[in-house]
C-alpha cells in the first residue's frame, strides 16, 4: 500500500479553503458577497483564507468599483487549478487504495 495521504496539499486541510476552492473551480468570477453567503461564514474568516490562499498564488483578487460601490472578485489561477486537480487525485487515490 502506497502512502497517498503525502500527496494531500497542506493549503486544502481547512474546510474552508477546500470549500473556496471549489466554488472557484466551477465559476470563472465569485464576488466576496457571494462566496461568504454560499460558504456561510464571516467576512473577516472568509477575508483571512482567501488571503492566504492569495500569498500561495492559488487565488487571483480583482478589486474594482461598480458605480461608486467597491466591488471584489475571486478566480482560481492556473497554478490553483493543478494544485486543487492533484489533491483531489490523491484524495480519490487515497479513498480507492490503489494507484
Amino acid at each position: 500500500m502506497k502512502n497517498y495521504i503525502q500527496y494531500l496539499n497542506k493549503a486544502f486541510e481547512n474546510r474552508i479553503r477546500l470549500g473556496i476552492m471549489s466554488v472557484l473551480m466551477v465559476n470563472d468570477w465569485v464576488e466576496f458577497s457571494t462566496l461568504k453567503e454560499m460558504l456561510d461564514i464571516t467576512d473577516g474568516n472568509l477575508a483571512s483564507h482567501i488571503s492566504a490562499l492569495e500569498k500561495i498564488e492559488y487565488v487571483e483578487v480583482k478589486k474594482q468599483f461598480v458605480g461608486k460601490k467597491p466591488n471584489t472578485t475571486y478566480a482560481v489561477t492556473k497554478l490553483g487549478k493543478k494544485a486543487f486537480n492533484e489533491h483531489l487525485d490523491a484524495l480519490e487515490k487515497l479513498l480507492k487504495n490503489r494507484d
